[in-house]
């Protein structure tokens, strides 16, 4: 049956109704049609699935920005390829992803979950990445349209920009992944732009997306984002998610018999739908889902995504310490032990594992290694797993007490909403703590609703109340209850919750040390080594959907960490574990930093083979670094609007001094440049580069324009892998899209040909009367 066919057989109120979803990550399906229910699930760094906490167990990548910085378009088509596989073994007909806004500044939460503060880069990679996921017949859906660079205020703050800023910076990278990949659907924002929701903005839906770049796929709604009826279905939004209920359904019909909405504008927006279903294998022929794919563990998955980790690494400083040598090693911070893989909100994958730096390291020096804990990074607490509890379970009951469903876990903490256990009056969570002696514990709960907490023979009462509904709140950051308590091997710890409305899980975890303590063992363990590698970060508290970041300090008394070992150690690597710029005020007293971004679950791995330059780290920064947190733009809404003042001098755009270039990464071996040609009207570049080390390594070779009255830009890009002592001609295509700027229509620019390493190391200079 084709599309126009089977719209002529619905009736108004059957259209309508499929145009909102039928629960939180699915579609209805319509037998009458041969329509099957459209699966979607939240898929950046992974397949998550409909549960929001403790679902199918799924890959988790490395990070959207760890990813970019391979900057590799083949590496991210391979991307799309395995979150295709991983969809297909779900059962998932869309994944939504990638993200494809921008870094606007550094203090965004949720900059690890989209590639770079460049739209070129950005676009060339999410094309890559759509072309992966789709060629294997998954739907992508790059989000969020458009400038949705900030959390804060992110349902109802309206984003004023400029139409030159929006042309040029904003709207390019969705521009560009149209153009390349021809996404099947595209995610419409929370946000407003220049007053106007996201949800139903015809000019930028209807006039540019629909119209100009002629985009056929379907815009569907962040998840309740659509804030209106008639407006956003007038305004070219195709479908309002979640369902059932939200602001179409009757109320669209009622709209569409007033004269409110045409009908035809129902059958345009069903018509997106079912070629959404139709290319997807959800209408018309039904597709065959493969049940031979690698397992999340397998070791051809762990290998792979241990290189896409590992790859994408940053060298930011190297005085002669990396690679590392076999030698005595003192491993230091908590980050060390428990690793941070993933970023917070919808994001958030199960894991089959998460190698710790602490284990990966360890398997490869044995002996050699001597691990130290470091000082707490964390104000909130993170849900137990294995090594502190074990035989953890979750127990769901009806209101008179009946068990509805029981479910064993690896981690103490569920969802409430959104998943298996919503809909129940109480829920149960227990565990057994893993101990050798008796221990004083801090345990509790986390999540709100009424708590009863069984322990150690004794009963502990909570109330945490949700006082502003706030749904992030809620599911990110949950209110806690503590208490330190004496347990002895063989302890269980019970707690039933009743009116849980998101988030709830157990707290477990040792009494915290002071900071004293834990950097004064640092200190020993530094001084008694060859090379202290310390490990710091960020945590989900910082890197997270639905909040930004008040500082780019890192969290706790890191920093004194840092220093204090720095001073003690013979040599001081200093690895970070986090997705976004951090202020670096120990970085003179340090011998090599190594930015290791959220490597995903074969972390430690991926981060001892970057160290011991068994996978060299050839990343390069696809955000500029800023020195204070003065110089990252403040993204706090000032009585409803975040004014884009800055204009299209976005990070390494409108920089002076950071302390990082966007582009830089040092590898492990040096470069030198040699000739270079522009062909065209800057159409590519060639270049010889020489690899001078006695290493192979890969180079990223960049090329920039510098115009006269404009910012300077990326206009190419190209990796080349070398042997060591041998000299390649790279020849970079570089892309007419950022080389004009917008003036009520586009008009071609000129300038200076910039090839470099990054922006803080330019080789070669082309004058534009050169070119």
């Amino acid at each position: 049956m084709d599309i126009e066919t089977a719209i002529a057989r619905l009736d108004l109120a059957r259209k309508v109704r499929l145009l909102t979803g039928s629960a939180l990550f699915a579609l209805h399906e319509e037998p009458r049609i041969g329509l099957a229910s459209l699966q979607v699930s939240d898929g950046p760094t992974g397949v998550r699935g409909a549960e929001l906490r403790g679902g199918t167990i799924a890959c988790v990548l490395p990070n959207a920005t760890l990813l970019a910085q391979h900057w590799d378009v083949a590496l991210a088509r391979e991307v799309g390829e395995v979150l295709a596989d991983e969809a297909a073994a779900q059962r998932v007909h869309v994944v939504l992803g990638p993200t494809i806004n921008l870094h606007r500044t550094a203090l965004g939460g949720r900059l690890f979950e989209a590639y770079s503060e460049d739209p070129l880069l950005t676009g060339l990679f999410a094309a890559a990445y759509v072309q992966g996921l789709q060629g294997k017949g998954i739907g992508a859906t790059p989000k969020h349209y458009v400038a949705n660079e900030s959390e804060t205020e992110r349902r109802t703050a309206s984003m004023v920009v400029d139409e030159k800023t929006l042309r040029e910076v904003y709207l390019l990278p969705f521009e560009i992944v149209v153009a390349d990949s021809a996404p099947w659907a595209i995610m419409a924002a929370y946000n407003n732009v220049n007053g106007v929701p996201a949800t139903e903005h015809h000019e930028l839906v209807e006039g540019v997306l629909k119209g100009e770049w002629g985009f056929d796929g379907l815009l569907m709604s962040d998840w309740f984002a659509t804030k209106s009826t008639a407006a956003s279905a007038n305004g070219g939004l195709d479908l309002a998610m979640p369902g059932p209920g939200g602001p179409w359904e009757d109320k669209l019909v009622a709209a569409v018999e007033a004269g409110e909405v045409a009908e035809r504008t129902i059958d345009e927006h069903l018509s997106r739908l079912l070629l959404l279903a139709a290319r997807t294998g959800a209408f018309g022929e039904q597709r065959t889902w493969p049940g031979d794919l690698p397992a999340p563990d397998s070791p051809a998955r762990r290998e792979q995504l241990r290189r896409f980790a590992a790859g994408g690494m940053v060298v930011l400083k190297n005085d002669g310490v990396l690679p590392l040598e076999q030698s005595a090693t003192a491993l230091i911070g908590r980050h060390a032990i428990d690793t941070v893989a993933q970023g917070g909100g919808s994001a958030g994958v199960r894991p089959p594992h998460v190698i710790s730096i602490a284990d990966g390291l360890t398997s490869e020096l044995g002996a050699a290694v001597s691990v130290v804990d470091g000082v707490e990074v964390r104000l909130r607490h993170a849900a137990p797993g294995p090594g502190v509890l074990k035989d953890i379970r979750a127990t769901t009951y009806d209101a008179d007490g009946e068990v509805l469903a029981t479910r064993d876990m690896e981690i103490a903490e569920l969802a409430a909403y959104g998943g298996w256990a919503q809909g129940a009056a109480s829920i149960e969570v227990s565990g057994e703590v893993v101990l050798d002696e008796p221990t004083r514990m801090l345990i509790g709960v986390r999540g709100f609703g009424e708590w009863t907490v069984d322990v150690a023979g004794r009963r502990h009462a909570a109330v945490l109340a949700w006082a502003d509904g706030i749904v992030e709140e809620a599911l990110l950051k949950p209110p806690h209850w503590t208490a330190e308590v004496l347990l002895s091997p063989g302890d269980r710890i019970t707690a039933r919750v009743r009116g849980a409305s998101a988030l709830v899980g157990l707290i477990t975890q040792p009494v915290p040390r002071s900071p004293a303590d834990a950097i004064g063992a640092a200190v020993r363990a530094a001084r008694e080594a060859d090379v202290a590698v310390v490990v710091v970060g960020l945590t989900e508290e910082q890197e997270t959907e639905g909040f930004d970041k008040t500082t780019l300090a890192l969290p706790g008394e890191q920093d004194a960490l840092v220093a204090a070992v720095a001073a003690a150690a013979k040599r001081t690597v200093v690895v970070v574990n986090a997705a976004t710029p951090v202020l670096m005020p120990w970085l003179g007293q340090v011998d090599a930093v190594l930015w290791a971004g959220l490597p995903g679950q074969e972390a430690g791995d991926a981060v001892a083979a970057a160290l011991l330059g068994h996978v060299e780290p050839a990343g390069r920064l696809v955000t500029t670094f800023p020195r204070a947190d003065a110089d990252a733009l403040d993204l706090v809404p000032s009585d409803g609007e975040l004014r884009y003042d800055e204009g299209t001098r976005i990070g390494y755009r409108g920089a002076t001094d950071p302390l990082f270039w966007f582009g830089h990464g040092l590898g492990y071996t040096t470069w030198e440049y040699g000739a270079a040609t522009v062909h065209g009207a800057v159409d590519s570049v060639q270049v010889e580069i020489t690899n001078t080390g006695d290493r192979a390594g890969r180079e990223v070779v960049q090329v920039y324009l510098r115009p006269r009255d404009e910012p300077v830009r990326l206009i190419g890009f190209a990796v080349a892998d070398v042997e060591p002592g041998r000299t390649a001609r790279v020849e970079v295509r570089c892309d007419p899209r950022a080389q004009r700027v917008w003036s009520g229509g586009w008009r071609e620019i000129t300038g200076d040909v910039l090839i470099a390493r990054g922006l803080g190391d330019v080789r070669v200079t082309l004058p534009a009367d050169q070119e």
